[in-house]
């Protein structure tokens, strides 16, 4: 699973063998979700402080994960996205 990005103890990840439509995962703890990368709905389980965090590091960082999706699909390296500050 290639990670794109760690903070806050959540990981941001995107395989490669991944299914449309484009999508990446974040892993807390126990918790795991996969969001949209178009329409950033949600599936899966998070408290809500890391959910808001990864939803607010999604919509600045949008168009990077487009790109790596991309990316994945062809099977190139992914680039690492600049975590939540």
């Amino acid at each position: 699973m290639p990670e794109l990005s760690r903070f806050l103890g959540i990981v941001i990840y995107m395989n490669y063998r991944e299914h449309p439509p484009a999508h990446f995962h974040a892993d807390y703890g126990e918790y795991e979700i996969t969001v949209d990368i178009a329409t950033g709905v949600v599936t899966g389980k998070f408290p809500r402080r890391a959910l808001n965090a990864v939803l607010e590091w999604y919509s600045l960082h949008k168009e990077e994960l487009a790109e790596d999706w991309e990316r994945a699909i062809r099977k190139l390296p992914l680039k690492p996205i600049d975590p939540l500050e």
